[in-house]
């Protein structure tokens, strides 16, 4: 059956009822089967794949079906809803403009644009001076290419080498996916750009030396592929962290590169799609390296649900396309630049960044625990703040995916959802605003799910 390979049998599971969770039907509910089969009889196969649960609505940390089952959620609608779903400071600021009314403006100006502009650009590190605002991640990273090798033709470069990661993903459009790090997910182009490079990940386990590893690398890189950086490399596009493991870079190995960047005159740009907006207890997740990126992509946490993407940079970066020659249709629609607007409010005025920086340290102390006492499945706990990966390999380094595909699917039974990444790993990611108790039922459900899977 379409839907990813999640079970659609409703079984009888144990009913719960608890201050944050509720479940008091079979798993799945037997009266959504029909309509998630209508949805897959119409709409695209791949828009499919999450768990078979119909959303009717969501509200703060809690998720809830329209026959009375409510859940934690540990994922933030994969890293959007980082202030809380339906956040009160953006529903209020959202109805004033629908009872205006205004919905729409193409690329004309708008209060709530010139607003939100003003206000982003003011609460943003200081190299970041102008900003372009999108609908979508891919939008994002595909504008940080365009302006990296614009860039590079301004200064007389002859290439525009881009060196990217092995196992990064930078979105599902052609250039963001020539930057990829994944060769399956990439094949449907049939043309590899041969101006697309791609370094291995400093995963810990590999290294012992990150300056050392970083530059061993490049040197092999720009030697195997008769590179010369002044001449022929115009940018790196760095995930903030290996998504599928919020695994971080060594911070070392961010500064060598950046120090090597701007030895060469080679632009660094983030893609902070997961990172951003409070996610690690700081606004960007770079910020953990101490190092200043030239270009910075957002999306997901921006604007808490509404289609918003964003690339940041200094002024002579941001103004190289010309007039008219970098736009979208949905560009800074004035609903979005409110809802961008409002959740940067509720960053800073709710201490939500405190919330994930204060709280997050709990949330690993409890990962760790929960570690040790299975030493023999779960091998590591990465991330920061509100953010962490579980990553279950065994003693003799086997991925123990299916374990991860088990504890995901039970805790969905009793009322937790977590992000199924498909391989070795479970990605957990509560909203900021998530009480500490609710988190710590949501720990011991997972524990729970562990233990009741290997």
């Amino acid at each position: 059956m379409a839907g990813g390979g999640w079970s659609h049998s409703p079984i009888e599971v144990d009913l719960i009822n608890t201050e944050y969770r509720k479940i008091n039907t079979a798993i799945p509910v037997p009266e959504s089967i029909p309509i998630l089969k209508k949805m897959y009889s119409l709409e695209s196969r791949s828009m499919h794949g999450q768990y078979p649960i119909i959303w009717d609505k969501a509200d703060d940390f809690q998720v809830f079906d329209r026959w009375g089952n409510v859940w934690i959620d540990f994922t933030s609608t994969i890293f959007v809803a980082n202030v809380g779903h339906s956040n009160s400071r953006i529903l209020k600021n959202l109805q004033k403009c629908l009872d205006k009314p205004l919905l729409h403006t193409y690329s004309y100006a708008s209060h709530e644009r010139v607003d939100y502009l003003e206000y982003l650009i003011n609460q943003t590190p200081a190299q970041f001076e102008k900003a372009f605002l999108l609908s979508a991640g891919t939008e994002a990273t595909e504008a940080a290419l365009k302006l990296m090798r614009l860039n590079a033709k301004k200064i007389g470069k002859k290439r525009g080498g881009v060196i990217c990661f092995e196992g990064s993903y930078h979105g599902r459009t052609m250039g963001a996916q020539s930057m990829t790090g994944s060769e399956e997910a990439k094949a449907w182009i049939g043309y590899k750009d041969p101006n697309m490079f791609h370094l291995p990940f400093p995963y810990p386990w590999d290294i012992e030396n990150p300056k050392a590893f970083f530059h061993t690398e490049i040197n092999k890189l720009l030697k195997e592929n008769d590179i010369n950086p002044k001449r022929d490399l115009c940018g790196f596009m760095l995930e903030t962290f290996q998504g599928w493991g919020a695994i971080f870079y060594p911070k070392e190995y961010i500064q060598a590169l950046v120090e090597f960047a701007h030895e060469h005159e080679i632009l660094v740009a983030f893609d902070e799609m997961q990172a951003g907006f409070g996610r690690t207890g700081k606004l960007f997740g770079y910020e953990h390296y101490e190092v200043e990126p030239d270009i910075l992509c957002c999306g997901k946490g921006a604007s808490s649900g509404l289609p918003l993407a964003i690339v940041l940079g200094t002024k002579e970066i941001m103004d190289l396309p010309g007039v008219g020659s970098m736009s979208s249709t949905h560009s800074a629609n004035p609903l979005v630049c409110v809802a961008g607007h409002a959740t940067l409010e509720a960053l800073f005025k709710d201490n939500l960044m405190e919330n994930s920086k204060f709280l997050g340290l709990l949330f690993h102390e409890k990962l760790n625990e929960i570690k040790d006492k299975y030493p023999n499945h779960i091998k590591f706990i990465f991330g920061i703040g509100l953010l962490a990966a579980l990553v279950f390999i065994d003693k003799k380094g086997q991925p123990l995916s299916n374990i991860c595909d088990s504890v995901c699917e039970k805790a969905f039974q009793r009322g937790l959802l977590l992000v199924h990444t498909g391989r070795e790993s479970i990605k957990l990611a509560p909203p900021l605003s998530i009480k500490k108790e609710a988190m710590l039922e949501g720990l011991e459900v997972l524990e729970n799910c562990i233990k009741d899977s290997i």
